[in-house]
């Protein structure tokens, strides 16, 4: 995958996160609760591009997040 692009999408979890008022662990939190074998540490590489996204995480987090999937796409 192309390592702009996974930036670009961390970064735009890590902002949608913080419009949320919402700390790394609890979204953590929230993403275990949903099934998703995820650490803080995880999310914080997911949010630097450092870490390839899952499609059920992609999921859990549009639910967490309360945003359309594009959100986390857009440039």
């Amino acid at each position: 995958m192309d390592i702009k692009f996974e930036k670009k999408v961390g970064e735009n979890i890590r902002r949608l996160r913080k419009e949320k008022k919402f700390t790394q662990e609890q979204v953590a939190a929230k993403l275990q609760v949903r099934g998703c074998d995820i650490t803080r540490s995880a999310l914080a590489k997911i949010e630097a591009g450092q870490r390839h996204l899952y499609p059920d995480e992609i999921k859990a987090l549009k639910e967490i997040l309360n945003v359309p999937y594009d959100a986390f796409f857009a440039e």
